[in-house]
């Protein structure tokens, strides 16, 4: 890999035809505004180093804008202004907003067709161009960082409680069933033991993972219209028997001391790789601070399945973010070639290989994963894979491939007010998904208004 980054500005793309008027003009700029700090910055930097180097027809320039959030509203803004960057960084949840966002965007398939660039919908994995394509197959986004919910478990945890880690859970009854080992034998919730508190279940991003992940892998509508996939009139489906089964899961595990609720998002990460929790249900992404935090073993495998739903478990779709290119006033035919370039170097196998590597997140494309296995990537780290097998474990369906709802963050605040009133002991399991499913209509509809006003 070392070897191959410092080839990288080298390689083939130098032999991609120059921009036409671009031959004895100064080179086009152009700007690409991120939502990635700490060391995913430091890749976003290679990145533009490299593709810089590889040519000498665009200057990249990328610039840190905030979070995900911020760097969406701070987008919506400039564009507001006639200043839109050429390229923005925004999140999965971001994505049905962005679609609606008309003029201010140049979908991919657009952006290809006008510039003649080779951006190829089959190459990407199905559960990516899935997520960031039209119904009819068309890329609307490029994809970028994606990631999935895995399960991460501390094989000496496991070992300590009589379980075998070389066979995780598969089954959501079989995780109930290692939780109350686990608090046997390694847990100590009360902490009558004395030192660190230690908990058998945690979960990260409780309301992707365990609603809409847990849809996707039972085959089963988060909403309908396919997942909202088929247009604005689509109403939430997750207070169907098989969510509200999935919610009495976590309740009866919180009353029994198997499960601890750590917080909204990404907060209960530390909770794993702290050693506190045994297993930790989290994104793919987070192996780079399990990497470098965890004292103990540690593995990942793919998300339980409740078997009175599915015989069958389905792929999971993706997380992360993709890139939009967008519009101003005045933008030049040369500045979308510009930006065309520069998706074209993303796709390169390479790039892609490189930037899972580094990162964590998943390769995106079948030629990125193929390299990295070529380059024995994943031999040297057993279990980097989970994520791309899940992604890839079954055909995509129309709803296994992610959501594609208005104000989604807005429902997931929703669903996890709801959560944690029924987890207080205020409400049951199917007062709060029906209360979700009421309250986040009404944001749907506020979404529809919006677009269609």
């Amino acid at each position: 890999m070392k070897r191959r980054a410092l080839l990288a500005g080298a390689a083939a793309v130098s032999a991609a035809p120059l921009l036409p008027s671009a031959r004895a003009a100064a080179p086009v700029a152009i700007t690409w505004w991120h939502s990635m700090s700490g060391a995913l910055a430091d890749q976003i930097a290679r990145i533009t180093r490299q593709f810089n180097a590889s040519q000498s027809e665009v200057v990249l320039t990328s610039i840190f804008k905030g979070s995900y959030p911020d760097t969406l509203n701070a987008a919506i803004a400039a564009w507001r202004a006639g200043k839109a960057p050429n390229v923005v960084q925004v999140f999965d949840v971001g994505t049905g907003s962005m679609l609606a966002a008309g003029p201010a965007v140049k979908p991919v398939w657009q952006l290809a067709q006008e510039t003649g660039a080779a951006i190829t919908p089959a190459s990407y994995i199905p559960s990516v161009r899935g997520y960031y394509s039209l119904p009819d197959g068309r890329l609307a986004s490029m994809p970028f960082n994606s990631s999935t919910a895995v399960m991460w478990y501390n094989v000496d945890a496991f070992t300590a409680a009589g379980l075998d880690p070389a066979h995780p859970p598969q089954t959501w009854p079989e995780v109930m069933a290692a939780a109350a080992a686990l608090k046997a034998r390694w847990a100590d919730p009360l902490n009558k033991r004395g030192g660190p508190t230690r908990y058998a279940v945690t979960t990260s991003w409780l309301t992707w993972i365990q609603f809409e992940e847990f849809s996707a892998v039972h085959d089963i509508a988060f909403a309908s219209l396919n997942d909202g996939f088929d247009g604005l009139g689509a109403v939430l489906e997750i207070n169907s028997p098989a969510h509200v089964a999935q919610l009495q899961r976590f309740l009866d595990m919180a009353k029994a001391g198997t499960f601890h609720y750590g917080g909204r998002d990404s907060a209960p990460d530390p909770m794993f790789y702290s050693g506190v929790a045994a297993i930790g249900f989290g994104s793919s992404a987070g192996r780079g601070d399990i990497v470098r935090n965890a004292k103990f073993r540690w593995a990942a495998a793919m998300l339980p399945y409740d078997p009175a739903v599915t015989k069958r478990p389905h792929n999971t779709f993706i997380g992360g973010a993709s890139l939009w290119a967008m519009t101003a006033p005045h933008r030049a035919a040369a500045d979308y070639q510009a930006v065309a370039r520069f998706f074209e170097f993303l796709a390169r196998p390479d790039q892609d290989a490189m930037f899972s590597q580094a990162s964590g997140y998943v390769p995106v494309t079948f030629a990125g994963y193929a390299l990295s296995k070529q380059e024995g990537y994943y031999a040297k780290n057993p279990g980097a894979d989970v994520a791309s097998q899940s992604l890839t474990r079954s055909p995509v369906t129309n709803y296994t491939r992610g959501l594609r709802l208005g104000r989604l963050p807005e429902i997931r605040n929703i669903l996890y007010e709801e959560v944690e009133q029924a987890l207080a002991g205020h409400k049951s399991a199917q007062q709060a998904l029906g209360q979700t499913v009421a309250r986040g209509n009404a944001v749907l509809r506020a979404f529809q208004r919006s677009v269609a006003g």
